[in-house]
This record gives structure tokens, C-alpha cells and sequence, in this order.
């Protein structure tokens, strides 16, 4: 079949004419080299679908107007796809109407229609033409990006960093690599039960049973199975309620467990433990480690801060700091990122060094894209439904701190409840797994009475009840139950354990 350039050099016109204006700019600026494209294979789809509206069906999922190199095919195919859509039969007799009444060198668009259906190619073909379509637009837009990153170090202002640039441009690309795929669709119930039943063995043989990553706690391993692949886990609490602190524990528990296997292909497999990202968004890398190295030394952090230690704490503090020299754990401590930055650290991470889980702390303090006349709210949304689609991507569990509304401060029970996440909406459609961390010790401590009096003695009587306890109320699992769950908090050290039950203990005498 002639193409648009045949047609027009028949009438007596250039072929540039019929090409679009900025591809023939880019012909111009590169001595006439033309971004990749096919006309004949587009032809011959858009003709597949006018004689067998079914050939559409074999490309809808993957295929959209933009991958189309020339306009004319562009409005032809989003055309066709809005009346197939609606029910409605697509053929040059349906469409002339919605594309109007153009020449295209001394050939109608009612002429060109017809063309396109009498040497239309058969509907087998039509997934085959539509993917080199769809590969030749992603690699036109490959060569705008790279025309762009070429154009933006030339250019830069002063105050741009070339890290953001590269951050700008790993975005692009993982954007292309994301909407670009056509590997989705329906799969065999046995290949889902493959999957599964493996994921039952590798749990069965693992040390604690888990399908997930193991926390070092072992009573909520016990509850959540360990920190499943792909899962958007929420811990909230309010301020002084240790959130923090529980993050920091479950990160460095997977980390100093990390053990790896080398595959045949080279790479490494993980055994145990994990390979650990945290994002500081509040706290800087400093604060972070010595948070850590008080739980390991057990000498309290404030006096790691003032340096009021002793000779044998100073041991301890440094025996500690050795052992961390060598664990896979990594601290991003820039504040204020948007979710952009931040998927595109966590994807470079996991690429260059490996990734199991990923933390961040905290929600709140992440950005979205800011679109003018959006409200937090909007924001928020996008922040969690952007870790959910990466903790699928990336197929590493993401454990996320949030914040908690002050309406606790309000009740009696200041246990929280799902309706108590900040913008709730968000968070809690999201997120696989919700927990709350609550420490009664912190709300009766501020309500100490005047020493002496009886409601000191029966304040006392409580203090010594909570002393040193913490609950991790889990609100929501999607695959599992709720409940509550108990551990020992030591406070001086941020650090949180499996709290001893009595039937653990040694039998008295």
C-alpha cells in the first residue's frame, strides 16, 4: 500500500509536508536522520481493525493513540477505540464522519479509509504489528529524553544540582519502563497456585516458620507471619509513643540477620534476615546510628550524646559500633523529598546494592507533586498510592511511620483506631497491615500526684503494672488476624523485645 510519503510526492508536495512539525525539526537538526517509525506496519493494523473490529481487543491493553508515529493514524486509532468501546462498529463509513474532510495530497480521508480496509492484513498479525508500534514510540520517546538530558546539562541554571538531574531523568525512564509494559493481563489459576505453594515451602523451611521477612519480635511474627513481600505496612502512634524507635529495632534486626546464597546466574539470593533502606526524612544519619548503638550497647543514648559514659560503656559502645560495620543497612537522611525522589532512590538501591526492605520515617513529612489546587488530603493520597505501586514494583515490603490526629488526646482509652491516621482515607485503603504502637507508661507517668498522698500510692500501684510495656495494636491485616500485641520497652535505650510470658519462665521451687 503507497504511504502518506508516496501519496504526497505523487500530488507534486514534499514528503516533509505530511510529517510532523517536530519530526521535522529533529530531520533538520540531524542532517535528515528521522526518529524510528513504521508507517506500513500502522497501516496495516488500523486496516486490520476497520475490517475486524476484534483485532482491537488484541491490542487495547498496551496500545494508545500517542504510540502512533503520524497524526492522521493517531485520530484514526483513538477514534476506532472510542466507538468499539461504546459498543459501536468502527469502519471507514462510521469513522469519515468524526475525522472530517482533509486532502492528503489529491487522496481523501474517505479514499485513504477505504485504502486502509481493502489491503487491510489479516487479524493474527494484528498483536505483532501492534507491539512494533508500541516498541518504536518508546523508542522515539527514549531519544526525546536523552535530546532533553543533552539539552538540560548544556543549559542548567546555576543552582541546579546535576544530581537532581539525574533523579529527573531516572523518573522519565522508569515512567517510560512502567506504562510501556505488556506483560500484564491473565494468568493460569496453576501458576498462582505454583507460587504459592512455594512461598508455603520456603516458610516451612526457614528458622520460625515465616513466609515474610522475620522482625525479631517474635510475638508479632507470630501475629503477622513477618513482613510479606510487596505489603504497604503502617506503623502509627503519637508522639513519644516510640514509633520511631519500633522501626529503627525491626530495620536493624533484619539487617544484622541478612544472610545470602549465590545464584547460578551470579546474583545473590537472600536466606535470612534482609537487605535494609531507610529514608530519615526527621532525623539525621547520626542521630539514627546512635539510636541504634544504645540498643546495642545497652548504655542510654543521652549519655552517648553527652559523652558521660564510662570506661566499660565507652567498650561497649564501640564493640557495638564494630559489629554494625558490616550489616547491609542504608540511611537516606535528605528531608523533604517528594515520592518521586524517593521511588527513584529505592529503585537505584535496589539496582546497585540490592533491596529487601525498605523504611520511612515519616509519611507526613514526604511531598507529592504539588499540582496547583490540591489539598493535603490529595496529596497524602497520591504519597501512599505511589508506596503501594512501589512495594509491588520493587517486591519488598515498605514500612511507613505515620502520625496520629490529637482526637486520642481526647478519650479516655487513648488506645488508637483507625479512624485516628491523619487523613485516614488514604492511609487505611492503601495499607496491607496497620499497627499502632501505645505505651500506657507514658500517659500515667504525666499524671503523677503529690508524693504522700493515697492517689500517689494507687498511681504507684499502676506505674508498676505498665512499667517497661508497650502494646503494637494490630488495627488491620489484610491476610491475617488483628489483635494486640505485648513487648518490653526500655525506654533509655529506644529499645523494644519480646516481652517474657510467665509460662516461659523457669519453674519455682
Amino acid at each position: 500500500m503507497a504511504t502518506l510519503e508516496q501519496i504526497a510526492e505523487r500530488t507534486g508536495r514534499s514528503s516533509e509536508v505530511m510529517l510532523p512539525a517536530r519530526t521535522q525539526e529533529r530531520a533538520s537538526e540531524r542532517s535528515f536522520r528521522v526518529p524510528p517509525h513504521n508507517v506500513e506496519a500502522e497501516q496495516a493494523l488500523l486496516g486490520a481493525i476497520l475490517v475486524n473490529n476484534d483485532a482491537f481487543d488484541r491490542v487495547s491493553d498496551f496500545l494508545k493513540p500517542a504510540h502512533f508515529s503520524e497524526e492522521l493514524h493517531r485520530r484514526i486509532f483513538d477514534v476506532a477505540s472510542q466507538l468499539i468501546r461504546a459498543g459501536k462498529i468502527a469502519t471507514p463509513i462510521t469513522l469519515k464522519t468524526f475525522l472530517g474532510d482533509h486532502d492528503l495530497g489529491g487522496v481523501t480521508i474517505p479514499q485513504y479509509l477505504a485504502r486502509l480496509a481493502a489491503e487491510a492484513t489479516t487479524i493474527i498479525n494484528a498483536e505483532d504489528y501492534g507491539r512494533t508500534i508500541h516498541a518504536l514510540a518508546i523508542r522515539r520517546d527514549l531519544i526525546l529524553i536523552g535530546e532533553d538530558i543533552v539539552n538540560a546539562a548544556f543549559d542548567a541554571p546555576i543552582a541546579a544540582a546535576p544530581r537532581e538531574q539525574i533523579e529527573e531523568a531516572e523518573r522519565k525512564l522508569y515512567s517510560i519502563a512502567e506504562t510501556g509494559r505488556y506483560d500484564g493481563g491473565f494468568q493460569r489459576f496453576s501458576d498462582a497456585l505454583a507460587t504459592a505453594v512455594d512461598m508455603a515451602a520456603k516458610a516451612w523451611e526457614r528458622d520460625g516458620r515465616l513466609s515474610g521477612i522475620a522482625t525479631g519480635l517474635v510475638d508479632l511474627d507470630r501475629m503477622l507471619g513477618g513482613l510479606q513481600s510487596s505489603d504497604l505496612v503502617i506503623v502509627a502512634g503519637r508522639p513519644g509513643m516510640g514509633k520511631t524507635a519500633l522501626a529503627t529495632n525491626i530495620a536493624f534486626n533484619i539487617a544484622k540477620a541478612y544472610e545470602s546464597a549465590p545464584r547460578p546466574d551470579g546474583t545473590l539470593e537472600t536466606l535470612n534476615g534482609g537487605i535494609v533502606g531507610f529514608f530519615s526524612l526527621e532525623m539525621s544519619a547520626e542521630q539514627l546510628a546512635t539510636r541504634v548503638i544504645a540498643e546495642q550497647s545497652a548504655v542510654p543514648s543521652y549519655k552517648i550524646r553527652r559523652g558521660d559514659i564510662s570506661e566499660a560503656e565507652f567498650s561497649r559502645v564501640t564493640e557495638a559500633a564494630r559489629e554494625m560495620q558490616s550489616i547491609p543497612f542504608y540511611i537516606d537522611q535528605t528531608g523533604g523529598i517528594s515520592i518521586a525522589q524517593l521511588t527513584a532512590r529505592a529503585r537505584r538501591l535496589k539496582r546497585q546494592r540490592g533491596l529487601d526492605v525498605l523504611v520511612v520515617d515519616y509519611l507526613q513529612l514526604l511531598s507529592g507533586s504539588k499540582t496547583r489546587g490540591d489539598s493535603r488530603v490529595q496529596e497524602l493520597t497520591e504519597i501512599t498510592t505511589g508506596l503501594k505501586a512501589l512495594a509491588k514494583e520493587l517486591n519488598v515490603p515498605i514500612v511507613a511511620l505515620s502520625q496520629l490526629s490529637r482526637q486520642v488526646e481526647s478519650r479516655d482509652d487513648k488506645r488508637p483506631q483507625l479512624s485516628d491516621l491523619r487523613e485516614s482515607g488514604s492511609i487505611e485503603q492503601d495499607a496491607d497491615v496497620v499497627m499502632f504502637v501505645f505505651r500506657e507508661e507514658y500517659y500515667v507517668k504525666n499524671k503523677q500526684p503529690r508524693e504522700g498522698s493515697e492517689e500517689f500510692l494507687a498511681w504507684q500501684s499502676t506505674m508498676e503494672q505498665v512499667h517497661g510495656k508497650a502494646e503494637v495494636i494490630i488495627g488491620k491485616q489484610r491476610h491475617g488476624p488483628t489483635g494486640t500485641v505485648e513487648l518490653a520497652f526500655e525506654a533509655e535505650m529506644t529499645r523494644f523485645s519480646s516481652l517474657a510470658h510467665e509460662e516461659d519462665l523457669p519453674a519455682r521451687l
